[in-house]
């Protein structure tokens, strides 16, 4: 169908609104298929009261205590989740006593507090506050922090993550290759009895080994564990326009799509919308984990907090974001999003967090 236009619009999507007016975006496939752009009088998330379950939610993952915080032989908890995806935390202050292997699906860890050293069957890889490591599906490997307040985010995908296609702005846009970083074989000599905990639709069995299961000397070929941090994501930019956030893509996967959101400086056109535009979500639930720096889109956001916005109704920047946008140049925020094709369900634990008026945020105060 070839594109229309009626009534009171503006030439081009995000650019010079027409006066008095809130754009939305209602799109489909994320940012990728058909959309119209329509000129509102009030803001879509201009709400009074709100009913079921489809409201706006916020999580302080912060107050969560998993059972690796205080036992070594504890479990990250599942905080959201659907048949195809799931998002855990994980507190370990102390070595795993044991090695694990996910045969559920392949695992991207972000570290948002902590540092120390990841052992797999591929090699050791250090870690560090803003990775990002991809761990996939049945690889062997064993968390040693080097320090005690630690707080990782595991996004578990029942296929692979992968590198977004970067199509006409080529290969070395968003990350060059040459920044991942692949382990190097470090085989562990001991004669200790070691357990691996093996995770197979959500249930636990173990195996046990009388030497280190790490014994490889050398691997090859293009499935291995491999990292990087979010400090070396160069985002595109448009200095004319506001990017939808599928710019800002670092993974995709068969039920999600990864995107990092790193500071950059501000739309300098003055006509151009500088804050998110709304959008209700068409074909996805949105989430955004936030990670560091100062969230000027969103009211009353610390860093650890989770939230999800449901396919359906609509988000956007709130109003006081909104009337602050002409004396801000740039962004100081580093947040992870995960957009799920299908509709992700928080879990008994996540519900313990919940902010059950963050719906309310974005009313006129």
């Amino acid at each position: 169908m070839f594109p229309l236009k009626k009534g009171i619009t503006t030439s081009q999507a995000h650019v010079d609104l027409p006066k008095g007016t809130y754009e939305e975006e209602h799109g489909r496939k994320g940012f990728f298929g058909k959309s119209s752009h329509l000129y509102h009088l009030n803001p879509p998330t201009g709400w009074i009261k709100f009913e079921g379950k489809l409201k706006p939610h916020c999580l302080d993952l912060n107050k969560l205590e998993p059972t690796d915080l205080n036992d070594k032989n504890g479990s990250p908890i599942c905080v959201l989740g659907n048949n195809d995806i799931k998002l855990y935390v994980s507190k370990r202050s102390e070595e795993m006593p044991f090695y694990f292997r996910n045969a559920d699906g392949d695992e991207l860890y972000f570290i948002h507090k902590g540092k120390g050293k990841i052992e797999t069957d591929f090699g050791p890889l250090n870690f560090e506050k803003g990775d990002y490591i991809v761990i996939p599906q049945s690889v062997t490997y064993r968390i040693i922090p080097e320090t005690k307040d630690n707080f990782f985010l595991i996004t578990q995908s029942k296929t692979e993550f992968n590198p977004p296609e970067k199509g006409l702005i080529g290969q070395h846009a968003l990350y060059d290759n040459g920044i991942i970083e692949t382990p190097e074989p470090t085989p562990i000599i001991d004669n200790k009895e070691w357990e691996i905990k093996i995770k197979v639709e959500d249930e636990f069995s173990s195996v046990f080994y009388p030497h280190n299961p790490i014994d490889v000397i050398g691997w090859k070929g293009n499935l291995t564990v491999w990292k990087i941090n979010m400090r070396d994501i160069r985002p595109i930019m448009s200095h004319r326009v506001h990017l939808p956030p599928s710019a800002h893509t670092s993974f995709v996967t068969r039920g999600a799509v990864v995107c990092s959101f790193l500071p950059r400086p501000l739309e300098e056109e003055k006509t151009a919308l500088k804050v998110p535009f709304y959008h209700r979500n068409t074909d996805y639930d949105e989430v955004i984990f936030y990670h560091d720096g100062i969230f000027f889109s969103r009211d009353d956001i610390k860093p650890g907090m989770l939230t999800l916005h449901p396919r359906g109704i609509h988000h956007g920047p709130h109003p006081k974001a909104l009337a602050n946008q002409e004396t801000k140049t740039r962004t100081d925020e580093y947040a992870v999003m995960l957009d799920g094709l299908n509709p992700l369900h928080i879990t008994t634990d996540g519900e313990k967090t919940e902010n059950q008026n963050y719906w309310k945020s974005w009313l006129t105060k």
